[in-house]
């Protein structure tokens, strides 16, 4: 009769006082050295030594919480004996910085994308239709439905739709100040994100965001590519229809001459997103990740971290890789503004992690951003930008975002993000337009029962396969993507309702 094997756990750093339970662990089982004392689910923490009470709890040889109990060798650790604290961190600015290697042109890899007249390339080639307010968001929808409901789109097999951006403001918002230029650089950012080729703005009229004030600040001058109108000068809802679906028909031949051509991987401006974490999101599928960012730089493109609260107590890992101490400090100076934003809220930085995170084995912000700092990968971090500011450097940068998934990712592709990489521990059904997003998944089991929703198993990792050999397969997937392959939240239609700007400030 064979002896039953023992629950997996990994170790993930020398100086960790806790393992990770790759298998459940039951009661009486030996798992990590230990005898577990109570149940552990996988993806959850089990003590390896006597942790006093008021001691760190240690994972990734990093902080995570403090015991609030005296915890035994072989006890489950989560939120029941372990919370988080605040404690100093050594910023140590620029002391991990390096010269990245960076391949010359004729060893770059190559996608298949548009080359558009400033420069830029695009993955894919949309035509977007904007709101500058919530009031104007139904004609919006109404026009791009009624656009892809006849059928046109046929006839221009080169362009990948119609979409409408809508949102929830615009107007009972003050006009200047930290909202109302997000909402601008929003706005601007996805009618000049590559991957858009011609956009009709369409606003209500009397909102406080002003389409005629957008255009003298960026100095937009109306063509073939970008028109406006607004509902009262056209004379109402049918009237603004019937013109605005004249102008997207004008503009469909034009968006449609674009064509493919091989470009360098330099060109690639990738959005680093997770969602819906768990306690293999920072063992697989973040790391993983933070491979393919790594191999990306090498090549020359670009790779953008978000999330702030998420990097919360991981920041001094980031600070270590700033290039220059201006930029490690920008980085904590956002930090300090969302201690403040959320202390004025009632809040607390702790509030994140969700309670899927927890149930996932996620106990506090400080190991759930431990874990999301991953996909950052290890090379130099050569900016920190505000919330949908333009990325105009190359190699790993930070842009300052709220956690919120849509909401980060809107940023991202605000900034000039063309392709989108999102990984997800409990199931994140995220999908996005204009920029297209690979899913990666934590582990084997969401990737086989969501396989309609994702694209790579990182989950094979815990049965070996090393994360340098999945970063390359993630990396290969962003050049075939962008190539044009459609990913699954792409097959699926995602993308019509993720588009949401960051709301700062008070609705009046």
């Amino acid at each position: 009769m064979s002896r039953a094997l023992s629950p997996r756990t990994v170790r993930l750093h020398a100086e960790d006082n806790v393992v990770v339970a790759v298998d459940t662990v039951d009661v009486g089982a030996s798992a990590g050295g230990v005898v577990a004392r109570q149940r552990v689910p996988r993806g959850h923490k089990l003590a390896t030594v006597a942790i006093p009470a008021g001691a760190p709890v240690v994972k990734f040889g990093q902080i995570i919480g403090f015991a609030t109990v005296d915890i035994a060798p072989g006890d489950h650790i989560h939120s029941h004996n372990c919370a988080f604290q605040t404690f100093d961190r050594d910023y140590a600015y620029g002391a991990d910085a390096r010269n990245d290697m960076v391949l010359p042109p004729e060893l770059q890899a190559t996608f298949e994308g548009y080359r558009r007249p400033d420069g830029k390339v695009g993955t894919r080639n949309y035509v977007a239709i904007l709101s500058s307010v919530n009031c104007s968001a139904s004609v919006a929808r109404f026009m791009a439905e009624a656009i892809n409901r006849s059928g046109v789109l046929a006839d221009y097999p080169t362009i990948d739709g119609v979409v409408p951006f809508v949102h929830g403001t615009g107007c009972g918002m003050a006009a200047s100040g930290e909202g109302f230029e997000v909402l601008k650089r929003t706005q601007w950012g996805y009618a000049t994100n590559p991957n858009v080729a011609a956009v009709l703005l369409v606003g209500l009229g009397c909102e406080v965001f002003q389409i005629a004030r957008m255009k003298d600040e960026y100095g937009i001058v109306e063509g073939d590519h970008f028109q406006t109108m607004t509902i009262q000068e056209t004379g109402g809802t049918k009237k603004t229809i019937e013109q605005g679906m004249e102008r997207i028909r004008a503009m469909l031949p034009i968006a449609a001459r674009a064509r493919r051509e091989t470009v360098p991987a330099s060109e690639l401006m990738l959005a680093l997103q997770c969602g819906g974490s768990d306690g293999y999101s920072g063992i697989t599928a973040n790391p993983a990740l933070g491979a393919a960012a790594d191999i990306l730089v090498e090549h020359g493109g670009t790779a953008i971290l978000s999330e702030t609260p998420e990097i919360y107590g991981a920041e001094h890992l980031l600070t270590r890789r700033a290039e220059s101490r201006a930029v490690g400090e920008k980085l904590v100076e956002r930090i300090r503004w969302w201690e403040d934003y959320t202390a004025k809220a009632g809040g607390s930085m702790d509030n994140n992690p969700s309670p899927g995170n927890k149930a996932g084995g996620l106990t506090t912000i400080l190991e759930k951003s431990l874990g999301a700092a991953a996909k950052g990968g290890t090379t130099t971090l050569r900016g920190v930008y505000e919330y949908a500011e333009r990325v105009d450097r190359k190699g790993f940068v930070f842009m300052d975002t709220p956690g919120y998934d849509p909401v980060a990712a809107t940023g991202q592709v605000a900034g000039g993000a063309n392709v989108l990489c999102f990984t997800t521990g409990r199931g994140s059904a995220y999908g996005c337009k204009p920029t297209p997003s690979i899913k990666l998944a934590t582990n084997s089991d969401i990737f086989n029962r969501m396989i309609d929703d994702m694209d790579i198993n990182c989950g094979d990792i815990l049965e070996g396969v090393s994360i340098a050999d999945k970063g390359r397969e993630i990396f290969n997937k962003i050049l075939q993507v962008s190539s044009g392959e459609k990913s699954k939240s792409e097959e699926l239609g995602y993308g019509d309702n993720e588009f949401v700007p960051w709301q700062i400030g008070a609705t009046m």
